[in-house]
């Protein structure tokens, strides 16, 4: 094979790694019932591609051969240790006999293993606090420090929790299924709060060189999807609208060179109104259920946004309203710090300004970037320059992407 082909079959196994990779190692999991077990075959299915697609050729349908690949070194690898522990033999001829190697049966089931190890991660009887770090983890590949800042919280303390979890889902024998009709209502609020983690990671994601991990968004409204044909309750669909009305301004975010772009100055027109009108459809369909949750309450306040042709036309009063009722259902520092962003445009900067060091001085959003970056922005529109120096250069120092940092220092430019 030439060397061209040669290295775009090397290409495409990278390419493959980052899409697909999670979806492997979630039927891996499915199929030899351990964690790390799975973690070592998909490593090993990937590197015997490495090796072999650049000389072969592409596979017509790589995701199964990953899969088959893995679960046969894996299987290879507990024969050739059953030498030290003979219970490994029995297992390797267990996992043999009850896992098939059709293609045909892994693409039957290889697109509901994702869902299946969400719930798995979310099990009641694992540790609230290591649930979603677990799943962010397994599901969707995040690293430790990008889980951390997702969750404010340390890297070193989500690695343990995460380490933790797997041992209790071993140790327990915790099944590896999506809940029966039944338990469903009890374990939907965290796989939601995990979806939507993971839609927020690639909506705008918190480190790299690009604003936005498109995967990981489009990943999301799929898992939004198939959860809402488990449960059509009002939050599930609450969901699902708001990541496709947020998703929808996804073309408009950034500028042809890859830089940030405010919602008030983004080209509307580049908004997908499909995606738009598929949302509102939704959010009138959970309003009218008259059971309001903190996903329905968010997904109305994007809605404004989009029924709003320009951001001078957007009704601010009404949004502001809805926050106060978000505070109410569902009290975070973030929804403060919003609901501060929306005072700031309805009754001016210093409201906001006001709002914004209040929350600051609490030191919840200390280590937020976002939260500095709104305060220095008003301190900038109410000329006060120095002021709004020292926030830009805090939120500089946080921020962890590419485009918000360029963007940062293009506005401490401008104060120059």
């Amino acid at each position: 094979m030439g060397d061209d082909v040669s290295t775009g079959a090397r290409a495409k196994v990278d390419e493959f790694y980052r899409a697909e990779s999670r979806y492997v190692l979630a039927t891996l999991i499915r199929l030899l019932g351990d964690f790390d077990a799975a973690e070592e075959a998909l490593q090993e299915a990937f590197s015997v591609a490495m090796e072999q697609w650049p000389r072969d050729g592409i596979p017509a349908n790589p995701r199964a051969w990953l899969v088959s690949t893995g679960r046969f070194k894996a299987i290879d690898g507990m024969r050739r240790r059953a030498r030290y522990d003979a219970s490994l033999n029995e297992l390797a001829h267990h996992i043999e006999t009850t896992t098939g190697d059709s293609s045909e049966q892994e693409d039957e089931h290889i697109e509901d293993d994702r869902l299946r190890l969400i719930f798995t991660c979310c099990h009641p009887a694992l540790a609230e606090e290591a649930q979603i770090p677990m799943t962010l983890r397994e599901v969707c590949n995040l690293t430790t420090e990008e889980i951390a800042r997702a969750l404010l919280t340390k890297p070193a303390t989500i690695a343990q929790r995460i380490v933790r979890a797997k041992a209790k889902i071993r140790d327990a024998r915790i099944p590896y299924e999506v809940p029966p009709p039944s338990e469903l209502p009890e374990r939907i609020e965290t796989v939601l709060r995990v979806v939507y983690l993971v839609f927020n990671e690639g909506y705008s994601a918190s480190f790299g060189t690009s604003l936005t991990r498109a995967e990981l968004s489009d990943e999301a409204i799929r898992l939004g999807r198939l959860l809402l044909q488990l449960l059509p309750e009002p939050e599930v669909i609450g969901l699902l609208a708001l990541m496709l009305l947020h998703e929808s301004r996804r073309p408009a975010r950034t500028s042809a060179t890859g830089d940030l772009v405010l919602l008030e100055q983004q080209d509307r027109s580049r908004w997908n109104r499909a995606q738009s009108s598929e949302g509102i459809s939704l959010i009138e369909r959970a309003l009218s259920m008259k059971r309001i949750g903190p996903y329905t309450l968010q997904a109305t306040i994007a809605a404004v946004h989009a029924e709003a042709p320009s951001a001078a036309e957007t009704d601010w009063a009404q949004i502001v309203a809805l926050y106060d009722l978000l505070l109410r259902v569902d009290p975070s520092p973030i929804v403060e710090l919003n609901r501060a962003a929306a005072v700031a445009i309805r009754d001016g900067p210093a409201k906001g300004l006001a709002l914004v060091d209040e929350l600051l001085a609490r030191g919840e959003l200390a280590t937020y970037h976002l939260a500095h970056a709104t305060r220095a922005d008003l301190c900038r529109r109410l000329g006060k320059n120095a002021d709004a120096r020292t926030s830009y250069e805090r939120a500089l120092a946080l921020a962890k992407q590419g485009p918000e940092q360029r963007f940062l220092r293009q506005r401490l430019m401008e104060l120059n």
